[in-house]
């Protein structure tokens, strides 16, 4: 009898990856293929949505490439992660009447510049945990109240991508809850619709199809589903749903411990209970989405990550086109520089204040230039500057919980550099933890899929799969960071907004 293996989807907006996972949580087998949204049939300039058609035959191949390296009879069950934000009005057939609309499309930008005659913004996060922003799945059915009534008046339903993508695997209708919780229209404390925030839209939460949770088996794999995707009929697909909470699972950690899933951008996380949502929270940014196990909630920081770190490669080290080539130069380069960077300080740009939006952040700067300045020292002072703020973030999450963040786990892209790993753990003054298996979403859906499927008892039992790599202890360095940290907090108001201060 093979060992059971979990296949994953997950559709990242660049990237569509199947996955063959074991409850060990080795990937046995991937396949990718890359993803964009595509221009509105209307032609609108910064109208954007997904063709789901296109993404569903993505999705096919991937599969039919794993599928064709395993023993596709030891595949128990499947599930599907997307981003968050996006979903789209259906009929009783399955069918969208509107496209699915992109979170990279700018229609309700205006919306959201005009938020205050919709929902006061703090008020609606005293609901939500959710910040404004210009994607909100909120703003997009108020769009279409305004804009085209008949794809919700000839809607059965309205539901997510994941919720999308699993219909078309079963015929059954769904939405998970981590996707729900990235609509701007759930009650936080509630786990549950809010009929007063989606009163604007005109619409009631019976708009929306069954409610289910990770690990919640949606449907059985059709007998057409299986034959595109290369697999057998009647495996159990199971809900998954937002990838970044099946990162926070992914990761190992446990409630009150920190993960930061480290790309361009990053986001601090914890799992925690339902914090109270206070003005003091709103105005530092923090979101509050809903953990992938009911009873936990997941506070967070967006903040400017690797993104700032391809402004100097670009500006700076454009001399190494080899993109890995550049990033061992800059960080041979900036392994050579002490703490401080010589009195040179980054700001790197800080998306916070009243909502993480790309309209609302602040710009970066450096301070302590002069003739003498190398780039190494430039690098290296982004990578304190980055820390610094990552800083900030976990001591405004740490006041959310009664006991002390033991360590960070990281996860994404930046979690491979060792340099900022230990330029992050000395900062903070707490172990950094990253994982042998780098996939993080992908283990994380697949352990709730092993749930759906009885490999596995619980979520906490699977959580017994994800192993360490390597942990980054606080160094000898450590307190001079501390000082460092304390006197960036006392910079001038006029800088204080680069800092989230």
């Amino acid at each position: 009898m093979p060992d059971p293996l979990a296949l994953v989807l997950d559709c990242g907006s660049t990237n569509i990856t199947a996955c063959a996972v074991e409850p060990g949580g080795r990937i046995v087998a991937s396949a990718s293929r890359p993803n964009a949204p595509q221009a509105d049939p209307s032609g609108k300039p910064g109208w954007l949505i997904w063709d789901l058609d296109g993404l569903m035959a993505k999705i096919a191949e991937a599969s039919r490439e794993v599928t064709a390296q395993v023993d596709r009879n030891a595949v128990t069950a499947l599930a599907a992660t997307t981003w968050g934000a996006d979903g789209s009005p259906v009929d009783d057939r399955g069918h969208l009447t509107y496209p699915l609309i992109s979170w990279q499309c700018d229609r309700t930008e205006a919306l959201a510049d005009g938020f205050d005659d919709i929902h006061g913004p703090y008020d609606a996060y005293r609901v939500t945990g959710y910040q404004l922003l210009p994607f909100n799945t909120l703003l997009r059915l108020i769009w279409l109240r305004r804009n085209a009534p008949e794809a919700l008046e000839d809607a059965a339903t309205f539901t997510m991508t994941p919720g999308l993508i699993a219909h078309r695997l079963t015929g059954e209708a769904s939405i998970d809850a981590t996707s729900a919780g990235t609509t701007m229209a759930t009650d936080l404390a509630a786990r549950d619709w809010s009929a007063e925030m989606l009163a604007p839209a005109g619409v009631t939460p019976d708009l929306f199809p069954r409610w289910v949770e990770p690990g919640e088996v949606i449907g059985s794999l059709t007998a057409d589903a299986a034959e595109d995707l290369g697999l057998k009929a009647g495996i159990p697909v199971v809900a998954a749903g937002h990838d970044t909470q099946f990162a926070v699972v992914g990761s190992g950690a446990a409630p009150g411990e920190a993960v930061l899933s480290s790309g361009t951008w990053e986001i601090l996380m914890t799992r925690a209970e339902a914090p109270e949502l206070s003005r003091e929270l709103f105005d530092a940014g923090v979101i509050v989405e809903l953990d992938a196990v009911p009873g936990l909630t997941n506070p967070q920081f967006l903040m400017m990550g690797s993104g700032a770190l391809e402004w100097v490669r670009e500006k700076l080290y454009a001399d190494v086109p080899d993109r890995g080539a550049a990033y061992e130069r800059m960080i041979d380069d900036a392994t050579a520089v002490p703490p401080g960077c010589d009195g040179l300080t980054a700001l790197p740009q800080f998306q916070g204040g009243s909502g993480p939006t790309k309209r609302h952040g602040t710009g970066g700067a450096l301070i302590g230039l002069d003739l003498q300045t190398s780039r190494g020292q430039i690098y290296r002072a982004m990578l304190e500057g980055l820390a610094f703020q990552l800083r900030h973030a976990l001591d405004i999450l740490g006041d959310l919980q009664t006991s002390d963040v033991g360590e960070i786990r990281a996860v994404g892209g930046g979690s491979r550099n060792a340099l900022w790993n230990q330029i992050r753990a000395d900062v903070c003054g707490v172990p950094v933890a990253t994982l042998e298996q780098k996939e993080a979403t992908v283990l994380g859906a697949a352990l709730f899929a092993f749930v759906g499927a009885g490999v596995f008892g619980s979520a906490d039992e699977a959580r017994g799969a994800v192993q360490v790599e390597v942990n980054y202890e606080p160094s000898a360095d450590s307190p001079r960071y501390q000082a460092l940290y304390h006197a960036y907090r006392e910079l001038p108001p006029a800088l204080a907004g680069h800092f989230g201060g």
